[in-house]
C-alpha cells in the first residue's frame, strides 16, 4: 500500500472547505446545545438569579467540550500512528519488495515496539498540552477539570476503536485499547488512592458524560458524511479517516475560540449590580 492509500487525491480544496464548514457548523450547534443544557440545569441551582455566574458556567462547559475535542484528537493521533507503523511492519515482514528498505525499521519495531508505543503516548500528551495551553488556550479550566476531560477522552478513544473493530476494518486495535485501559485503570486506582478518590473520579466521569456523548455523536455524523461523500477513503484503515475528521473539528474549534463569540454572547460582568427586592 502506497502513501496514496492514506491520502485521497480527489479530496480537493472545494471538498475540504465544504467538510470544514460542516465541522464548523457542528461545533456551533454543539455550543448552542451546551449553552441551553447548562442554562437549564442552572435553573435548579441556588444561584439561579446570578446571570453572571450562569454565563460563567456556560463558558466553562463550552471550553470543557473544546478540551474533549482537543484530547480526542491527540489520542487519535497516537492510535493512527500505531496503525500506520504496524501496517508498514506487516508489509516488510510479508516480504513486499517495494518496502525492502524498511527492513531496519522492522527490526527496530519488533525489538522496541512497546517502548515506541509509550513514546507515542508521551508525544500525544505533549501535543495535548501544546494545543490547550498555547494554540487554543482554555483559561477557564483548572487542572482538575482538564484531567477529568482527558481521562474521558480515553473512554472516547476506546469506544471509537471498539466500533471500528466491530463495524469497520477490524484491524489490530487491541494493543492500543489495552494501553488506554491500563492508563484509565491507573488513573482510577493508583497506589496511594483512597476510596474517596476513586468515587471522585467516577463522579467526574458521570458528570461529564454528556460531553462525551455529544463529541461521539458529532464525530460519528461527520465521519459518516465524509465516507459517504468520498472525502474520506474506505479502502484504507478507517482510523485514518477518523483522525482526519478530528483535525477538521480541531480547526473549527480554533476558529470559534479565536473569534471569542461565546464570550461576547455570555458576558461575565463581575461588577453586575445585585437585584433589589
Amino acid at each position: 500500500m502506497s502513501v496514496d492509500a492514506y491520502l485521497n487525491p480527489d479530496f480537493d480544496t472545494t471538498d475540504k472547505i465544504i467538510f470544514f464548514l460542516l465541522s464548523l457548523g457542528g461545533i456551533i450547534i454543539c455550543n448552542i446545545l451546551i449553552s441551553f443544557g447548562t442554562g437549564f440545569l442552572f435553573i435548579f441551582s441556588k444561584d439561579r438569579g446570578n446571570k453572571s455566574l450562569k454565563n460563567e458556567k456556560i463558558l466553562e462547559a463550552v471550553q470543557m467540550f473544546y478540551e474533549m475535542i482537543i484530547s480526542a484528537t491527540s489520542v487519535m493521533s497516537f492510535a493512527c500512528a500505531y496503525v500506520i507503523l504496524n501496517h508498514i511492519y506487516s508489509l516488510v515482514t510479508a516480504g513486499a519488495g517495494a518496502y525492502g528498505y524498511f527492513s531496519e525499521f522492522a527490526n527496530i519495531w519488533e525489538s522496541w515496539k512497546d517502548f515506541i508505543l509509550l513514546l507515542l503516548i508521551l508525544l500525544s500528551c505533549i501535543l495535548n498540552t501544546i494545543l490547550d495551553s498555547i494554540l487554543i488556550p482554555l483559561k477557564r479550566l483548572d487542572k482538575e477539570k482538564r484531567a477529568a476531560i482527558r481521562m474521558l477522552a480515553m473512554f472516547y478513544a476506546i469506544i471509537v476503536l471498539l466500533c471500528l473493530n466491530v463495524y469497520g476494518d477490524q484491524s489490530e486495535y487491541s494493543p492500543v485499547m489495552m494501553y488506554y485501559l491500563g492508563l484509565m485503570v491507573g488513573r482510577f486506582v493508583y497506589f496511594d488512592a483512597s476510596f474517596g478518590d476513586f468515587l471522585s473520579a467516577i463522579k467526574n466521569v458521570f458528570l461529564n458524560s454528556p460531553l462525551l456523548l455529544l463529541g461521539l455523536t458529532l464525530s460519528a455524523l461527520l465521519c459518516l458524511t465524509g465516507f459517504r461523500a468520498g472525502y474520506l477513503l474506505e479502502r484504507n484503515y478507517y482510523i485514518v479517516g477518523v483522525f482526519y475528521t478530528h483535525l477538521f473539528l480541531l480547526a473549527a474549534v480554533f476558529i470559534v475560540h479565536l473569534s471569542h463569540i461565546p464570550e461576547l454572547i455570555f458576558r461575565t460582568d463581575k461588577e453586575e449590580p445585585e437585584e433589589t427586592e
